[in-house]
């Protein structure tokens, strides 16, 4: 199960030098990983990536768009893959802008094998976590959604720490409505606790700031 796991995770390099894509194409395919290879930034735009954890190997200085340039368009784009940088010309301020920018790892080249196959596994690991946090966001947010309103107003009240008297008096209804809210929210939002409903209001972002 690991190794079907472990196939479904993807590299993306972008090198206008066909013999690194090449030797590239090598190395990450011999560790399990698919590779998909493009010569320059541009090509890589028409691309749709799949439903999986990816990483990017790009060269710094591409034709057309550089390394620097695409990520930057990434950025813009909200296109949020983790990159790691090669270069045969890299310096110090290129690799700070690149790493300020959100970059994993900034090699020069030739690099160790083991040291690019390093970052590719940080990058890779980086992006699992992201999508996992992501799907967890997501299906806690379809659970918010099956609220009523009236019930998505209680839970954005009593997560800043208002009793149930105080939320009642804020929405203008009784205590006891209030308990009923609450308890019919926290059940449809499979919470035990009101720390369980403060930690899905915060990843919702809901939770009402108090004067």
């Amino acid at each position: 199960m690991k190794e079907t796991v472990e196939a479904q995770k993807a590299v993306y390099v972008i090198d206008d030098d066909a013999s690194m894509r090449e030797s590239l194409r090598s190395l990450f395919s011999s560790v399990g990983l698919r590779v998909k290879a493009f010569g320059s930034a541009s090509e890589f735009f028409v691309e749709k990536l799949p439903d999986a954890a990816v990483c990017l190997v790009v060269d710094v200085r591409l034709p057309g768009l550089s390394g620097l340039d695409f990520q930057e368009e990434l950025n813009k784009a909200n296109i949020d893959v983790p990159i790691i940088f090669i270069t045969g010309h890299g310096d110090i301020a290129m690799t700070v802008k690149a790493m300020k920018a959100g970059a994993v790892e900034f090699l020069t080249k030739p690099f160790r094998d083991q040291d690019l196959l390093d970052a590719v596994k940080t990058a890779l690991e980086k992006d699992e976590a992201k999508r996992k946090s992501q799907m967890t966001i997501a299906g806690v947010r379809f659970l918010f959604e099956s609220l009523t309103p009236r019930e998505q107003e209680v839970i954005a009240l009593v997560t800043t720490g208002l009793m149930n008297k105080q939320v009642a008096a804020e929405m203008g209804v009784s205590e006891i409505t209030v308990k009923v809210h609450r308890g019919n929210a926290m059940r449809k939002m499979k919470a035990n606790s009101l720390a369980d409903l403060v930690l899905m209001a915060d990843m919702l972002g809901i939770r009402r700031t108090r004067a």
